[in-house]
């Protein structure tokens, strides 16, 4: 099994759950998908900068550093950059503040801040895409330039893709899974 199948067997193990929840976009759903649970453990980051650096890398993108909103972007930044490192061909880290620090340097983005450098947007979880666009305008408004943008798990509904399309336009955006494919292999294992 290659390390993107045994990442959605993870996910679809330890993150997804069937019920009823309240959602962050103020939604309800039948199902919940705690990306964190997975990104956090030691197998499910080695997985995930593993599968992540892996797409970078087929696109192209040429990345210097990787990076989105605090929280959920945050176990999914570090994964690449250690894994990027130990593969010899570093792509360093950033987070983006839901606002200006108010004491300190007031910085927004932490980490990377080498303006004009090719960066890549992450999230875990893109429902609305709300955070998503959020880390997208602070890193343009940094100088960064977003050559890509890429989520976790794409819930395909709140017409989140289409916002985050526009958002990063022209650089794509890529799910690396969707919710129904997590959904599909968490019922397949009886979980």
């Amino acid at each position: 099994m290659d390390a993107r199948q045994q990442l959605l067997a993870l996910l679809a193990r330890k993150s997804f759950r069937l019920g009823q929840f309240k959602l962050a976009s103020g939604g309800t759903s039948d199902y919940y998908i705690d990306c964190r649970t997975t990104t956090l453990s030691a197998e499910g980051a080695r997985l995930t900068g593993q599968v992540f650096l892996e797409e970078i890398e087929r696109r192209g993108w040429n990345a210097l550093a990787i990076g989105g909103m605090t929280m959920g972007a945050d176990p999914i930044v570090v994964a690449v950059s250690v894994i990027s490192a130990q593969q010899g061909r570093p792509v360093e880290g950033f987070l983006v503040r839901k606002s200006e620090k108010q004491h300190g340097t007031g910085q927004r983005i932490e980490g990377f801040r080498e303006q004009g450098a090719r960066v890549v947007i992450v999230d875990d979880v893109c429902t609305t895409g709300g955070s998503t666009i959020q880390a997208i305008e602070a890193a343009r408004e940094f100088g960064f330039t977003v050559v890509g943008v890429m989520c976790l798990v794409e819930r395909e509904e709140a017409k989140g893709r289409a916002a985050v399309e526009a958002a990063a336009a022209p650089a794509p955006f890529v799910s690396v899974f969707t919710a129904n494919e997590v959904r599909t292999q968490h019922v397949a294992a009886g979980a």
